[in-house]
């Protein structure tokens, strides 16, 4: 919650006399963190992270703020000033301040406790919510908004939902223009791969070097759908990269997942990610050298504090193989080459610090990541990772009584699971089922969705408490609808609940899907892009929804080639269902009742295709199942 610690020690004295700073593990305490998020939305209009608070010794908030450079930087205060400010403000009128803060935390408690459960919610909202994507985009360097600008995947995801639902080009052009750019910039690591928190500029040039799980699965989502919905190989491979950094850099050997990268070695912001043209030169000789400098924009003058980022903002491999009459395939190669005797190099520097913390809802958020990866771009050992992870979490982060727990570090697991852990857990389980067809990560999901519903619901005004009724009792008990940097668990469960009510034929499900829906209606009415996750989920009560249902024997090629045909399509709104033969089958009919007439004719793989309940007739042709994303 505070931001990072500073080394002014005149100032820091002068804090700690007046008026407490405190730090808080936003990870490890998301419900203090959500709170005081509260209060930083409610003064500046906006919020993100780092977040910083300054507090009265009675813990009321006075100011708040997002991201602060520690020293001024690019128009931006530093904190070490702003610290400095604080306490003279504090030495000339602590009452006032006081007073403020009292001010503060009443309107932040009604902002928690008020959830604009008035106004409804209709297809109408989503086109709302494009109109106000589009007026927001920025043409120039993709992405919207002003800096500092944060990946936030979920709303490309939203838009990529809103272009296959209309087919406006629009949509699809902020996407791609986006994914583009930030892909372009020195945001996202052109050596090592992964993607920075965010980018402190416009252009996606000068990021904030830390790496987070939750981005780098988001943007695995998101940059594997942009691939499914245009063809575009460039997607698959970006997506690819980010999973090759997430399994080598971030894996637990027991398969969980670890949370970050920090943004410091040896004490400087990006010192392992920056070069000089010199060191380009001695690991790549003269000639491979000034061809990746030329390419990366790697000067003597720098494009970082003298130091340089390599992107590709201003320029494109296509652009530079026509100019030095390089063939295209040659060139890629070379870079290639290139790339992988830096990252060996880079490898033998002081690695950034690891947050070696497995967060059950950030590895919720990277199982469907990969999940959904495996079954686009054909890569079975991507669902092996998920599954992996999956049976970790299950294994290592659940109570002998079923309570999920939000992290696990050293052997120990602690924290009492929050709404995300849940949501975000029971997301990645349902994508793991469609990547794998074992049935038993499906009944996970639905188990841990209906403790989800006892534990955090509010039976009165519906929609999902931030933390359980079991759990210690704060301030307040937020409700958190907001997407963020990450989408909201809300906004999850929303759509987790829309699609297990479709498989599993739950009516009582089936009715809580719909309150959820309804529960934060004038929130997401009222700024519609500030809900993209639960604008997937009107999308998909309000879309054609469908039921694909592959009968036959796994082990047999049509009923692989049948998933596959299904599988590589972008098809948000459908639900894909194995029914095998026998036992096996019997035990899918009776968690979803639609396969149970649904047979392989003739004993040869058959396809159902199923909308509003109502089925089309069988099929056994591929090029049936190939054409349903158009």
């Amino acid at each position: 919650m505070a931001h990072e610690s500073f080394e002014d020690q005149t100032v820091a004295d002068m804090l700690n006399k007046d008026f407490i700073s405190i730090k808080v593990d936003r990870e490890e305490r998301p419900d203090v963190d959500h709170i005081y998020m509260a209060v930083c939305q409610a003064m500046t209009g906006q919020g993100g992270w780092p977040l910083t608070v300054f507090l009265t010794p009675e813990k009321k908030p006075f100011f708040a703020g997002t991201y602060f450079p520690r020293s001024r930087k690019y128009n931006r205060a530093g904190l070490v000033e702003i610290i400095a400010q604080m306490a003279a403000k504090w030495k000339e009128d602590a009452e006032r301040i006081r007073e403020v803060g009292e001010q503060i935390m009443q309107e932040t408690t009604s902002r928690l406790l008020e959830h604009r459960t008035g106004g409804e919610v209709t297809e109408e909202t989503l086109h709302e919510a494009f109109r106000l994507y589009e007026s927001t985009f920025d043409s120039a360097n993709g992405g919207f908004g002003s800096s500092p600008k944060f990946p936030t995947a979920h709303n490309l995801s939203f838009l990529l939902r809103y272009y296959h639902r209309t087919g406006k080009e629009k949509a699809l052009e902020m996407v791609e223009k986006t994914l583009d750019a930030m892909h372009r910039g020195g945001m996202y690591d052109h050596i090592g791969f992964g993607f920075s928190r965010y980018s402190v500029d416009e252009r996606w040039l000068v990021p904030h070097f830390e790496k987070m799980l939750y981005d780098n699965a988001l943007l695995v989502m998101t940059y594997t759908e942009a691939y499914q919905v245009t063809g575009k190989e460039k997607y698959a491979e970006v997506a690819e990269q980010i999973i090759t950094y997430v399994l080598r850099d971030m894996t637990d050997e027991g398969g969980g997942f670890y949370s970050a990268e920090d943004a410091d070695s040896e004490g400087e912001e990006g010192r392992f990610y920056v070069w000089t043209p010199d060191e380009i030169e001695v690991v790549l000789g003269v000639e491979d050298g000034d061809l990746y400098s030329e390419l990366y924009d790697i000067t003597e003058s720098g494009n970082f504090e003298g130091h340089n980022i390599p992107n590709l903002i201003d320029t494109t491999l296509a652009s530079v193989a026509k100019r030095k009459q390089i063939p295209l395939k040659e060139l890629k190669h070379r870079l290639e080459a290139a790339r992988v005797k830096l990252f060996e190099h880079r490898e033998q520097r002081v690695h950034p610090g690891k947050d070696d913390k497995i967060l059950t809802s950030w590895n919720g958020l990277m199982i469907a990541a990969l999940s959904k990866a495996a079954c686009a771009l054909d890569k079975p050992v991507y669902a092996e990772a998920a599954a992996k992870a999956a049976d970790f979490l299950l294994r290592e982060l659940r109570r002998e009584d079923g309570r999920l727990l939000a992290r696990y570090r050293d052997g120990e697991a602690a924290f009492l699971g929050y709404v995300d852990d849940y949501a975000f857990l029971v997301w990645g389980l349902i994508e793991l089922y469609e990547a794998t067809f074992e049935l038993r990560y499906l009944r996970e999901a639905v188990q841990l969705n209906a403790e989800m519903l006892r534990l955090f619901g509010d039976e009165e005004k519906g929609g999902l408490y931030f933390y359980g009724s079991d759990a210690e009792q704060l301030l307040t008990r937020p409700k958190e609808i907001y997407d963020g940097a990450m989408p909201s668990g809300n906004g999850a469960a929303a759509l987790n609940m829309q699609r297990l009510a479709r498989l599993t034929y739950d009516a009582n499900l089936s009715q809580a899907a719909d309150v959820q829906l309804q529960a934060f209606a004038g929130a997401v009415a009222a700024h519609p892009p500030g809900h993209a996750l639960t604008l997937a989920a009107l999308d998909f009560a309000y879309g054609e929804a469908s039921e694909i249902v592959i009968a036959g024997d796994p082990a047999k090629p049509l009923t692989q080639q049948m998933l596959r045909a299904v599988q590589r399509q972008y098809l948000p709104n459908a639900l894909l269902i194995l029914h095998p033969p026998g036992p096996a089958g019997e035990e899918v009919s009776k968690l979803i009742p639609l396969v149970q007439d649904k047979l392989p004719l003739g004993g040869q793989a058959t396809a159902y295709v199923c909308q509003n309940f109502a089925c089309q007739a069988p099929t056994q042709e591929l090029e049936d199942l190939e054409n349903l994303s158009k």
